[in-house]
């Protein structure tokens, strides 16, 4: 296959992927960013977390929330559970790496915080950990994963969320988390400081 094939083909499987999301996700997306509004709106914080390349995702997230989308606005309470180095790794030496995230959970979650978690590739047991820490301090979840994720979203509480991307590609589901991501912080600006 030549390179600009190769090219077109990357492009032309993520835009089909993106297209599946619109057409099978949004209310999902919808319910997701009403959640996080709720809870902001109860000055209650998101927390965020994922593995590996979703550390990006996780980061981004709460920039936006923290920072900005596309327009000066106030910032809105938002905790990674992936940036402290020290904090995991310590947490890895002295417990289990599968405790690095429901630890910091256990600490930092309140009852009706919301939790956005982003799961690419596999059901890593720290995320298992950490759903079940959600639940027993009443922290609802939003979890982003893949369709090939089975473990984690039948962890989930009815009052939960699930947005699975319809790929099992790793890189197509990353690039919709990152849309998805885009979607969630422009609902939210919108339902908290208008259009």
């Amino acid at each position: 296959m030549s390179l600009n094939k190769n090219i077109k083909q990357q492009i032309s499987e993520s835009i089909q992927t993106q297209q599946l999301v619109l057409d099978e996700l949004s209310e999902y997306i919808e319910y997701a960013a009403q959640k996080i509004v709720s809870a902001l709106l109860a000055d209650k914080k998101i927390l965020s977390c994922g593995n590996a390349a979703s550390v990006s995702n996780v980061q981004y997230f709460v920039a936006i929330m923290i920072n900005r989308y596309e327009r000066v606005r106030p910032s809105l309470p938002a905790i990674s559970l992936v940036n402290d180095v020290q904090m995991l790794t310590s947490i890895a030496n002295t417990q289990h790496y599968e405790e690095v995230f429901a630890k910091q959970l256990r600490a930092l979650g309140q009852a009706e915080d919301v939790l956005l978690i982003y799961s690419v590739e596999g059901s890593a047991l720290n995320l298992v950990k950490l759903i079940n820490a959600a639940h027993d301090k009443q922290v609802s979840v939003i979890l982003l994963v893949g369709e090939n994720e089975t473990t984690l979203p039948a962890l989930l509480h009815e009052s939960d969320i699930c947005i699975s991307v319809p790929s099992q590609s790793a890189p197509r589901i990353q690039e919709a988390h990152l849309l998805i991501t885009h979607c969630l912080c422009d609902l939210v600006d919108s339902h908290l400081f208008g259009n």
